[in-house]
């Protein structure tokens, strides 16, 4: 079985809505508990750039994910959020490490 990766690259508005933090661990939780999401990690660059990265089981949880009328609403309002993003989708290969899991 194989792994699939959404890389989510954002910088945000200066003037950035407040509901963004709400929205944002909302849908988190939601894409979790609902959708196959397997596991989300966020992160910032120094240079202030949001990076998410969410794991998924296969391309079809992930469309399902993007078709989900409350993530498609949040994305229709991004731009009070963005002041840019870029979205990659991928298939991880290989997972190892120490321990393994």
């Amino acid at each position: 079985m194989s792994t699939h990766i959404v890389i989510f690259r954002a910088t945000h508005r200066p003037d950035i809505a407040p509901d963004y933090l709400d929205t944002a661990l909302a849908l988190r939780d939601k894409a979790l508990r609902d959708f196959g999401c397997l596991e989300f990690v966020y992160a910032t660059t120094p240079a202030g750039e949001e990076v998410v990265l969410s794991f998924w089981p296969d391309t079809a949880s992930i469309a399902r994910w993007k078709a989900d009328e409350e993530h498609r609403a949040a994305q229709a309002g991004q731009a009070r959020w963005y002041s840019s993003y870029r979205i990659q989708i991928g298939e991880i290969h290989r997972d190892y490490g120490h321990p393994p899991r």
